[in-house]
């Protein structure tokens, strides 16, 4: 089949893409230590991939308490800006784009991840079923472990949390991306604000739809404040059910979410399909809906391969497609793509920590 479609430019905010081919966010816990700051061998990794339309950059907390799993990168500190800026130049410098995704986990985390022992924070006190955060234990053992109890937020400390939102952002710009993802999805902190089984607020951040996407715009509206809307996109996962989500009502959440953030201008929408959750299925009816709700582009992840990318594309729905685990393996996947190429297959041991094995060293054609 020819890709007549996903191969071509397309523009995005005030940037010109050069292919819909999207890399998607992969935490991969490789960040320097001690500081979670992005390294010289990170800057190589997304430098192999800058082949990409849009790399979008592994999820990054925003703050020490927006972290879940160790050795992931912050944007926080002035060190990890400086770490991330060499991640930047050396996509630039290879010809790509990049947007960094702002990540706040909630109630995914643990004590031993947060400052002085403190619990997690989520939207209501409520614990996340079979969830688990990567941590370090004392004795210097990794290990994954089962999430803590949270603390409820109190409304009284969501301006500063808003506010770390447009810090982050504000760093990034000045780390030399080209835009920010706020991370919004796959039962991370904005996402369970959204959800009704783990937000059981009883003030204005909890209840209808209205009051359950009022941080999340709010968070929007302080980042397009401060670096403007043709730099922002969002990710929303409507039908998702990792880390203890519920299915019931998400569609049309995330429909009203999409509509507030194209009143907003916002430059992408990034759909985290929820087949490898399993989650239900996204219907052609509730694609076109989405479609018709945002004049941006709108961008679907999750198990596409190049045939099936092309005819969401091909159809109108889709302005891009975003591929995770074939990037990881596939550094030349654009390449591959074009010449209808076979791919290497990812090697799913080396998917989270180490260095170089399984990160930097899968071959290209």
């Amino acid at each position: 089949m020819a890709l007549d479609k996903l191969l071509t430019p397309v523009k995005l905010g005030k940037i010109e893409l050069k292919n819909r081919v999207w890399m998607a966010p992969l935490t991969r816990s490789r960040a320097g230590q001690p500081g979670d700051v992005p390294t010289a061998l990170n800057a190589a990794y997304y430098a192999q991939r800058a082949g990409a339309g849009l790399i979008v950059s592994e999820a990054t907390q925003i703050s020490r308490q927006g972290q879940g799993y160790a050795w992931t990168p912050g944007i926080y500190t002035d060190a990890q800006e400086a770490g991330w800026k060499q991640v930047v130049d050396a996509v630039h410098a290879a010809g790509g784009k990049m947007s960094l995704q702002l990540w706040h986990v909630g109630r995914i985390s643990h004590h031993l991840l947060q400052e002085g022992g403190a619990a997690p924070v989520g939207p209501s006190a409520i614990r996340a079923a079979d969830s688990q955060s990567f941590v370090v234990l004392p004795d210097g053992t990794p290990s994954n472990e089962p999430t803590d109890v949270p603390r409820a937020l109190a409304k009284e400390e969501l301006p500063a949390l808003v506010q770390a939102y447009a810090d982050a952002a504000r760093r990034a710009v000045r780390a030399g991306f080209d835009m920010v993802e706020v991370h919004a999805a796959n039962g991370y902190l904005l996402n369970q604000f959204l959800d009704i089984r783990a937000n059981q607020r009883g003030d204005e951040y909890g209840g209808s739809i209205e009051n359950r996407a009022r941080l999340v715009l709010e968070v929007v509206d302080a980042i397009v404040a401060a670096i403007g809307a043709e730099r922002v996109g969002i990710r929303l996962s409507p039908n998702g059910v990792f880390n203890d989500m519920t299915i019931e009502g998400s569609e049309a959440t995330a429909l009203h979410l999409v509509s507030e953030v194209n009143a907003r201008r916002l430059a992408y929408v990034h759909i985290a399909e929820a087949g490898w959750s399993g989650g239900k299925a996204l219907s052609d009816k509730y694609r076109a809906q989405l479609r018709a709700t945002f004049d941006g582009a709108l961008v679907f992840c999750g198990g596409y391969d190049a045939e099936m990318a092309e005819g969401l594309i091909a159809s109108g729905i889709a302005d891009a497609v975003a591929f995770g685990r074939p990037f990881i393996a596939n550094p030349d996947l654009v390449t591959r793509f074009a010449k209808n190429a076979a791919l290497n297959e990812p090697d799913a041991a080396t998917f989270y920590g180490g260095a170089e094995k399984g990160y930097t060293d899968y071959p290209t054609l």
